[in-house]
């Protein structure tokens, strides 16, 4: 990565939110991107402990100037995932800061469900819209069927994938929004344009790496084998 960028991968329960036993059992990313020179950054699925993700990058002279939502699962911009548990993420911040949430047309009602936060709280990009963050340039890649408005990033030679592809596995499609023939075409159509040599960043740690070639994903894993759209249906359709 070259300068100015500023990336930082962080997991749930280990580097910020620590002690919480759910984030450390959903084992969530979240990835912090900016540029260094200009001290400004945006932060990708700030959830479980906003507050401590925006004082880590106070400690690195950072500010954060914006929010991207990969998706509107509570597990990446907060949320209530029964009537017992709630997980801070994209709501508590707007109390404390004024930021744009950067989401996915297609994801913006769903999160405001999730979030409880109004339309118009969110800014909703198009496929390959850009995000800038001083000088560097964030892509936005609509990929939806883990969720309607699922989204990757790509910046340089990085694509932070969320819940749609992991290092080993995708995303499920059982969820509500979720569509598994839209996962196929995302995953075997939508990402063919990604080469190898781009580094493959998840939602989740899931696998041993945190991070991998895509040539090396493409590789091994499985969900990525099927060669037809009716091969794919038969072996992970619901």
């Amino acid at each position: 990565m070259s300068a100015p960028l500023y990336f930082r991968q962080l997991l749930a329960g280990r580097d910020f939110a620590v002690g919480d036993d759910l984030a450390t059992s959903m084992r969530n990313f979240t990835y912090a991107i900016g540029d260094r020179e200009r001290g400004e950054v945006v932060l990708v699925d700030p959830a479980y402990r906003p507050a401590e993700l925006v004082a880590l990058m106070g400690e690195e002279s950072l500010r954060v100037v914006g929010v991207v939502a990969t998706h509107y699962h509570p597990d990446h911009v907060g949320g209530s995932l029964g009537p017992d548990v709630h997980i801070d993420g994209v709501a508590e911040m707007l109390r404390e800061m004024d930021l744009p949430i950067h989401v996915q047309a297609d994801e913006v009602e769903w999160i405001s469900a999730s979030t409880k936060l109004a339309p118009a709280a969110f800014v909703a990009h198009h496929d390959r819209d850009v995000v800038t963050v001083g000088d560097v340039k964030i892509t936005l890649l609509h990929t939806p069927g883990h969720t309607p408005g699922s989204q990757c990033l790509l910046v340089g030679g990085d694509l932070l994938s969320g819940d749609t592809l992991f290092i080993d596995g995708c995303g499920r499609t059982d969820f509500p929004g979720g569509d598994a023939r839209e996962l196929y075409t995302s995953l075997h159509e939508r990402l063919a344009v990604i080469d190898d040599e781009t580094v493959v960043y998840p939602g989740h740690l899931y696998s041993p790496e945190g991070s991998l070639s895509m040539g090396e994903v493409r590789a091994r894993n499985f969900v990525l084998e099927p060669r037809s759209a009716e091969q794919w249906l038969a072996m992970f359709g619901s």
